[in-house]
This record gives C-alpha cells, structure tokens and sequence, in this order.
C-alpha cells in the first residue's frame, strides 16, 4: 500500500511534469496533450520508473476524464450534435464494424491466431479515445466546429458499441459461448440511461439554480455541480455505460442548447452557466492533465522486442487495420471537404487508454499472450501519438484553403 508522504511526492511530479512538457510542446506548435502523455511515459516503466499507476491514481484520472467529458456536454450545441446524428451513426458504425472483422480477418486467416484471441484483437482495435480525441480538438480550438459535433456523436456511439463488444467478446472468450441475455441487456440498460439521463440531469440543475439564490456557504455551485456530474457518472456505470457518458450526459442538459420537448424548459440563466463554467474550469485544469499522465505511464515500451521480425509484420498490418477503420468511415458522409472529412477520420483514430483497457483485459485474463500484448500496447501508443499531428496538419490546410 502506498504511504501518503509518497503519493503526494507522485502528485507533485505528475502535476509539474504534465504543466512543464505541456507548456514546451505547446511552444513548439505541438498539441499540448502530447507533452502530458509524453510525462507519463517518461515518469512510467518505459523510462525513469518514478511512478507506478496505482488504484488511487486511477480515481484521479477517472475524476479528470469525467470532468473533460462535462466540459464538453457543457459546450456541445445539443441541436447541432442532433443534426449530426445521421452523420455520427455513418463514422462510429464504420469505425466500429470496419477495424473489428478486419483485424479478426488478418489475425485468424495470416497469423493463424485462435477465435478468442482473433476476436480480442479486433475488439482492442474498435476502440476510440473520446478523451484524447476531443482534448486535441480543443488545443487546436475546434471544440465548436460542426466537424467536431460529428466526432463527437461518433466517439459517444463508438463508446457504446465497445461496451457491447466487449461484453459480447469477453463472454465468447471465458465460456466459449455468447450470452445473448447479458449482451441484450447491457444495451437496453445503456440506451435508456442515455434517453432519460440528459433530462433527469436538467431538472437537477433547475433545482440547483434554486438553491443557489438562498445559499449563504460559499463554494456552493462548484460542490453541487461535481455532485451532480459524480452520481450521474455512478448512474451511468449502474446502467452498463461508460462513466464518461454519464458526465457527458449532465453537462449536455446545462448546456445553453438543451432543450426540453413540449415546452416544458425555462429560459436558460446565463448568469447561472457563466458561473459554473468560471467554478469548473480550475478544478478541471488540475485533473484532466492527471488523466493523460496516467494513460502515458500506462504505456510500458520495455515489453517490446524491437528486434523481432514477427512483431514488426504483426504491428504494422495491424496498424493499417486501425488506421484505415477508423479513417475511411469519414468518406460516407456528405457535406464536407476532403480535408474536414480527413479530420473527421484522424480524430477518430486515437486508442489512447480505452484501447489499453481491452489490451489489459485481454492479458489478465490469459486469452493474449505477452506477444500479442505488446504489439496492441505499440499499435495503441502510434494510433495515439499520430493523429495529433496529422490533426494540426489538416486544420492549417483546411483554414487556408477555406
């Protein structure tokens, strides 16, 4: 057990580490999560080996996805994400379907890998960071854009497809057998949380507008505000859902655009979303950095046999696999230019922790080897390291063309 004189020496070295790369990256024209990451693995096992992910660092980095995700339901325009609907379904479907049976192909037909592990492989390679992908948008301020409502709705419904997947993957790996039950009912649960959580979120928040009239206690809306994103993300994990789409889901409903059908919302309080914007943001700019640090020191590059020829062919196949998955699903919409659908595919690409989550699950549970744990661990860590770049690429291209 880590002693607390400890733990506060890691937070000190990750909260410093993350601001200092962050700030060189960010000089260098180089998205600022890359620095943040680039700590965690240089803190991590791949490097110095300073620091350890234990379980109290993993509730802080939980805590600073959460929040991002808040942030960004704050900022979403709910009836641009609603007009994108059609769009998102097109590239999370794509990205979903398109790197799965791909991936299973190669692994079970060219590498004649079982069932099991085929299937995992193709679930790992599924998988879109929302976290990293959305955190990337916002260095290069595009948070906003229309394209960024589409990667948005994608990344939510490529969040719960994985869910499923995983459910469906990890039951035919243990038992050799699917429980259509269990998959079933993860869906329902998660389609209905998704359905009426936004507008439980909402009428929290006019109860919340009340109360902050009569509160004498100073710190009242930052408290309420975490309490409410907090239970929404417990809700969401009681209902089979990612935590994050629970804390999407209450900063959708406060969001200037959320509306109530049949009339039923009041006029939105200006005064009341400036001040939870002003109150969150501090606390989200410590703990979102803890969370990409910890993604990084996730990465453990020493388990990988750079010498091996077997690695070198499995990870690049594989990288094409996720690469071209996630990429192509962007041309099935209409509407945008090459190089805004081209952002719309690359920001798709990401892996990030979500993809080290299903590795990790893989390995201990004995259905992938350490082989095939280290090539997903380099193909997760080059599908996370990329894209940022190709991103700032494409988004100085489209401004100039445009």
């Amino acid at each position: 057990m880590i002693e607390v004189h400890e733990f506060f020496l890691t937070l000190f070295l990750i909260l410093v580490s993350a601001r200092l790369l962050g700030e060189v990256f960010s000089r260098f024209g180089i998205p600022a999560v890359l620095g943040e990451l680039s700590a965690g693995v240089l803190l991590g096992s791949s490097f110095l080996e300073l620091i350890e992910v234990n379980e109290i660092l993993k509730i802080l980095a939980e805590i600073g996805i959460i929040l991002l995700l808040f942030e960004v339901g704050l900022n979403t325009d709910f009836q641009r994400l609603k007009e994108a609907g059609k769009q998102a379904t097109i590239v999370a479907f794509f990205g979903v379907i398109s790197p799965f049976i791909t991936a299973f192909l190669v692994s079970y037909y060219f590498f004649h890998l079982s069932p099991e592990v085929s299937l995992f492989i193709g679930g790992t390679l599924t998988a879109t960071s929302i976290g990293i992908t959305l955190r990337v948008l916002k260095d290069l301020k595009q948070e906003n854009s229309s394209m960024a409502q589409v990667v948005i709705g994608a990344a939510v419904l490529d969040d719960i497809i994985g869910v499923i997947l995983l459910v469906f993957i990890y039951d035919y790996a243990l038992h050799q057998e699917v429980s259509l039950k269990h998959t079933m009912s993860v869906t329902a649960f998660i389609i209905t949380f998704l359905v009426f959580a936004p507008f439980l979120a909402h009428y929290f928040s006019l109860l919340l507008r009340k109360l902050d009239k009569f509160s004498r206690v100073p710190g009242f809306i930052p408290t309420s505000i975490i309490s409410l994103i907090v239970f929404f993300a417990y809700l969401a994990h009681l209902a089979g859902a990612p935590e994050i789409l629970g804390a999407f889901s209450a900063g959708i409903a406060l969001s200037r655009r959320f509306i109530i059908p049949f009339g039923a919302s009041l006029q939105k309080d200006e005064d009341f979303l400036e001040k939870i914007t002003h109150s969150i943001n501090p606390i989200m700019h410590m703990f979102t950095p803890i969370f990409f640090v910890t993604v990084g020191l996730s990465m453990n590059l020493k388990i990988i046999d750079f010498t091996s020829s077997s690695f070198w062919i499995m990870s690049f196949m594989l990288f094409i696999v996720a690469v071209l998955g996630k990429y192509l699903g962007a041309f099935l919409v209409n509407g945008y230019s090459f190089y805004y659908k081209s952002m719309i595919g690359v920001s798709m690409i990401p892996r990030g922790e979500v993809g080290l989550i299903f590795a990790e699950i893989g390995r201990i549970n004995g259905i992938i080897g350490n082989e095939i744990y280290a090539v997903l661990i380099f193909v997760i860590v080059l599908t996370t390291i990329v894209p940022p770049f190709i991103l700032k690429w494409l988004c100085k291209r489209e401004y100039n063309d445009g």
